[in-house]
């Protein structure tokens, strides 16, 4: 038997390597996908925000008191008078 001596030109990364690498490019694109999900969510809330709070805000513009029908549930804070 001859013992081939391995030089460090002739080392290839192979299977493992390539396996790693895939593993890293799936993992990034789940997370650059979940990443980009939730900057929309906070841009669209952000949106929603600067509209109701705009000087010329319509009459549309939803009550977190309100119910769903636009009418302000009896005993909540925004009908109550402070003495």
């Amino acid at each position: 038997m001859t013992a081939v001596a391995l030089s460090s030109n002739s080392v290839e990364p192979g299977t493992l390597g390539f396996l790693v690498v895939f593993g890293m490019a799936v993992v990034l694109t789940m997370l650059f996908r979940s990443m980009t999900k939730h900057l929309r969510k906070v841009n669209q809330a952000a949106r929603n925000e600067e509209k109701a709070s705009a000087p010329g805000a319509s009459a549309s513009s939803v009550d977190p008191a309100a119910g769903t029908d636009g009418t302000t549930p009896a005993g909540s804070a925004s009908q109550r008078q402070d003495p």
